[in-house]
C-alpha cells in the first residue's frame, strides 16, 4: 500500500489497518488477530458483523438513507426516541440526535444556557465541571473537560468553564473518613463553588458518573451523587449526567447513575448506543426542560446536517433491541463480576498497581511507581501508551490513559470489553494485560529505583 494521505494522530507512527471484525476479535490487513479489550474507546460492545445490526442498516439504507430534520423526522428515529425515553429514569421525556459524544456535550450545555434564558434568568451562564475529567474534542466539550493534556494545545480559545475537584478517593480521600465521608466532603466542594460564584450565574454542573478516559473507570464514591442532585435542586443548577462512556449498558444498567439511584436533568449518551456500527450521539431531557422551551421560544437553537440521521438511528434501534433481546445486560453484570476477581486475583498483590476500580464492564487500573506513598510514574516514561504497544503486540487491545493522578503525571489501562464477551475470554484478557505490565515494567525498572 502507498504511504497514507491520512493525517494520523501520531503523524509520526505507521498506524495499523484493520482488515475485519467478528465478534470480539479484530483482525488486520496481515491477518494478525486481536481481543477487542475495550471496544475502542468503549464504543463496540455487541460483537463486530452481529447480523441482525447489519440486517437493520442495509434495509434502511434501501428505504430512505438521509433525510434533514427541518423537513422530517424518520421512523426509526421516532423509535428509538420511544425507546431511550422509556429506558431512561425519572421524568425524562424526549431525544435529540446528534452524531456523537462531543455533540451531544455541545447540545446540552447550549440546552441548559436556553432553559435559563427562557426562564427569565439570562445570567445563568457559567458552568461547573470537573478536573480528571473528559467530555468531548470540540471546543465547548473540549472547555468543559478537566483533562489537562487534551486542553493544553487549545487553552486560549477555550470558553471559560469553572473546575472543581473530582470525586477521585484513590488520592483525594483521607484515611481518617469513610468513603460516604469523603462523598459527601467531595460534593459539598460544589456548593462552596456555587456559593462563591453567585447561584443566580450558574447554569449546570456536568460530570461523569463513572468517570472514563481521564481517570479509568472511577465511580463516584458512594452518596456523592445524591447530595450533588440536592444541591443543584436547592441553588436551581441544572444537573447534566454525561454518560457517552460510561452508559448504555457498559456499567450493567443501561445508564450508569441508576446504580447510585440519582437522577440527572440531562443526559448525554453515544459510543455504545451504537456499538460502532454507525455514528450517533443524543441528548435527553427532562419534561421540565421541554416544556420551558415548548411554551416559550418554541425552539431548540441547534442543528447538524446529520442530526438524526435515518441510517444511524436504525443501527442504533437494532443494537439496543439486540442488548435487551439477549439479555446482554445480565452478561455484563456476570462477566464483570468475573474481570473483577481476575484483575484482583493477578494485581491485587502487584508491586506497582495501586488501585484498581470499575463497573459492569468498565475497569481500570492505575500504575504507581511506589504502592505505599501512590508516587506516580514519571510522565516522561509514557508508561501506559508502552503497555498498550506492549499488549498489541501480544495480541490484545486496551485502552490507556495518563495524567491520572493531576493531570501531568499518573498512568491507568482501561478496559472496555464487549458484552457477548466469554468467562474464558475475560480471563484471558487479564492474563495478556499481566503480561504487558510486567514486561514494560520490567524493561524500565532501572527508572524506578
Amino acid at each position: 500500500m502507498s504511504k497514507s494521505r491520512i493525517l494520523q494522530r501520531v503523524t509520526r507512527n505507521q498506524t495499523l489497518t484493520a482488515h475485519s471484525g467478528d465478534g470480539i476479535y479484530i483482525w488486520d490487513e496481515n491477518g494478525k488477530r486481536y481481543i477487542d479489550g475495550c471496544g475502542g474507546a468503549a464504543v463496540s460492545c455487541i460483537g463486530h458483523a452481529q447480523p441482525a445490526v447489519m440486517h437493520a442498516i442495509a434495509k434502511q439504507l434501501s428505504t430512505l438513507a438521509y433525510a434533514h430534520t427541518s423537513f422530517f423526522s424518520s421512523e426509526p428515529a421516532e423509535k428509538l426516541a420511544h425507546l431511550l425515553v422509556d429506558a431512561a429514569p425519572g421524568d425524562i421525556s424526549h431525544a435529540y440526535f446528534v452524531t456523537g459524544g462531543s455533540e451531544a456535550v455541545e447540545a446540552a450545555l447550549k440546552l441548559a444556557h436556553q432553559y435559563h434564558r427562557e426562564n427569565g434568568q439570562p445570567g445563568r451562564n457559567k458552568i461547573i465541571a470537573r478536573w480528571q475529567s473528559y467530555h468531548g474534542n470540540t471546543l465547548g466539550a473540549l472547555a468543559a473537560s478537566g483533562n489537562k493534556m487534551r486542553r493544553i494545545s487549545f487553552a486560549d480559545i477555550l470558553i471559560d468553564v469553572i473546575h472543581i475537584e473530582p470525586c477521585y478517593p484513590y488520592r483525594y480521600s483521607r484515611p481518617d473518613e469513610t468513603l460516604e465521608e469523603y462523598g459527601m466532603r467531595a460534593a459539598n466542594s460544589l456548593e462552596n463553588w456555587i456559593l462563591e460564584l453567585g447561584a443566580e450565574t450558574v447554569s449546570c454542573f456536568i460530570l461523569e458518573p463513572v468517570v472514563g478516559a481521564s481517570l479509568g473507570a472511577v465511580a463516584a464514591a458512594p452518596g456523592y451523587l445524591k447530595r450533588i442532585r440536592e444541591i443543584c435542586d436547592h441553588y436551581g443548577v441544572l444537573l447534566i449526567f454525561d454518560e457517552v462512556m460510561c452508559g448504555m449498558g457498559r456499567c450493567g444498567t443501561t445508564f450508569a447513575s441508576e446504580h447510585d439511584q440519582v437522577v440527572a436533568d440531562i443526559y448525554t449518551v453515544a459510543k455504545g448506543l451504537t456499538s460502532g456500527f454507525v455514528p450517533l450521539g443524543a441528548v435527553l431531557l427532562s419534561q421540565r426542560i421541554f416544556d420551558m422551551i415548548d411554551h416559550h421560544s418554541g425552539s431548540f437553537r441547534n442543528g447538524h446536517t446529520f442530526s438524526g440521521h435515518p441510517v444511524s438511528c436504525a443501527g442504533a434501534l437494532a443494537v439496543q433491541r439486540f442488548i435487551r433481546e439477549n439479555n446482554l445486560l445480565d452478561n455484563v453484570k456476570r462477566q464483570g463480576q468475573r474481570l473483577e476477581a481476575s484483575l484482583l486475583s493477578r494485581f491485587g498483590d502487584h508491586p506497582y498497581i495501586g488501585d484498581i476500580r470499575g463497573r459492569g464492564l468498565f475497569y481500570g487500573i492505575e500504575l504507581v511507581a511506589d504502592k505505599e506513598t501512590r508516587k506516580p510514574f514519571d510522565a516522561h516514561l509514557d508508561l501506559s501508551a508502552r503497555v498498550k504497544h506492549e499488549a498489541l503486540r501480544r495480541g490484545l487491545l486496551i485502552y490507556p490513559g495518563s495524567g491520572t493522578a493531576d493531570g501531568v503525571s499518573g498512568d491507568h489501562l482501561l478496559l472496555a470489553p464487549h458484552y457477548i464477551i466469554s468467562e474464558e475470554e475475560v480471563v484471558r484478557i487479564v492474563e495478556i494485560l499481566g503480561q504487558s505490565v510486567d514486561s514494560v515494567i520490567n524493561h524500565i525498572r532501572k527508572h524506578i529505583q
